[in-house]
């Protein structure tokens, strides 16, 4: 069976090892033969590839990116996208097409299968936001990387006696935010599912000054809103084909505020796209193999329009169409968990926060 591969959105660790594996037991196993897709879609529709066989994926388990590179093209917005990307495979003799990517790029899957292309998903996101699976390959090494950076401005706040305000990556979602502030030991954490008020924060700034602890570290994801219904803070207007415009400057803007209503030295760090690079964690590693371990499984079965998952332990399955359907955002619990560490007077203030409609 001819399988074409490809890679669509942001990069993240772990991408390699999920196409180390389809081709290993797709050629070990199944006699397959694969053609890797350039640059996400645009490789589809410009018919940029490449050959995938045992000596092309040799050695990247534990490189980060991936060989096949990636680009946020959207067949849907060009003319005959659709059907390009339809005529592409069919020249090229491949019978289905696996495609490692997050919401944006499972919607296009989603279209081609509609119309009759066999797909089969592997979730991708960074943000570890992707609903119908409980985590992405690529979250568990944002956070590793996060947490540690979060562990070394501890001791340069703590010796100036500054606020230092965090800024990781997370749009619509603040998984990295609270799994790194929790894991860091963070003393606030702000993300997207619940509005900042700015003056909470600052107040409770105060507070812990009071107390003796004279600096404060928080973590903010990059889409956290300073005000219900407020839109994030951009670097830019301009956005891309599947209509996202590039978010940055929530932790200097906090930073400003803070240092504005309180007084205290506040600074700003912005991890930023450190969080995608460099070689995955161990867990990343087996949970990218065991991704792709069963999406060339569920092309073999006949499985098409279906995710790979994570449920609990378990690797199994789920439409693309419930995949894509809607943001996994941080659940309550996780939240209740994350302001339980604070103290009563600051958790009751903090959780007056606005909740954001899902």
């Amino acid at each position: 069976m001819k399988i074409g591969i490809l890679t669509g959105g942001g990069d993240c660790p772990g991408l390699n090892a999920v196409i180390r594996a389809i081709v290993r037991k797709g050629v070990f196993h199944y006699d397959d033969e694969f053609v890797g897709f350039m640059e996400g879609w645009r490789g589809v529709l410009e018919d940029m590839k490449r050959p995938l066989d045992l000596d092309a994926v040799a050695g990247i388990l534990p490189r980060g990116g991936t060989i096949l590179r990636t680009s946020r093209t959207n067949p849907a917005k060009k003319e005959r996208g659709l059907e390009r990307c339809a005529e592409t495979l069919r020249k090229n003799g491949v019978e289905a097409l696996i495609a490692l990517g997050g919401d944006d790029t499972q919607s296009v899957s989603l279209k081609l299968f509609e119309n009759g292309v066999n797909v089969v998903a592997v979730p991708k996101t960074i943000d570890n936001d992707l609903s119908g699976t409980d985590m992405c390959f690529g979250f568990d090494t944002a956070v590793s990387i996060a947490t540690e950076a979060i562990d070394r401005v501890h001791t340069t706040a703590e010796a100036h006696n500054r606020v230092i305000v965090v800024e990781v990556m997370g749009r619509d979602a603040g998984w990295i935010a609270l799994y790194s502030g929790v894991a860091g030991g963070a003393d606030f954490i702000l993300i997207p599912e619940r509005a900042i008020d700015i003056e909470e924060v600052a107040q409770a700034v105060q507070r812990r000054h009071e107390r003796g602890r004279d600096f404060s570290i928080i973590v903010v994801a990059e889409g956290a809103r300073m005000a219900r219904d407020s839109e994030a803070i951009t670097e830019s207007r301009k956005t891309d084909e599947f209509g996202h415009v590039r978010l940055g400057g929530i932790g200097s803007t906090l930073a400003a505020e803070i240092e504005r209503r309180t007084g205290f030295e506040t600074r700003a760090v912005v991890l930023g796209h450190i969080l995608r690079g460099g070689t995955p964690t161990a867990f990343d590693r087996m949970l990218a193999t065991r991704y792709g371990v069963a999406a060339i499984d569920l092309v073999h079965e006949g499985r098409f329009g279906r995710m790979v998952a994570l449920k609990g332990n378990d690797i199994t399955s789920v439409p693309i169409a419930d995949a894509v359907a809607k943001t996994r955002q941080v659940n309550q619990e996780m939240i209740d968990m994350a302001l339980s560490l604070l103290d009563k007077q600051e958790a009751s203030a903090l959780s007056s926060y606005v909740q954001r409609p899902s």
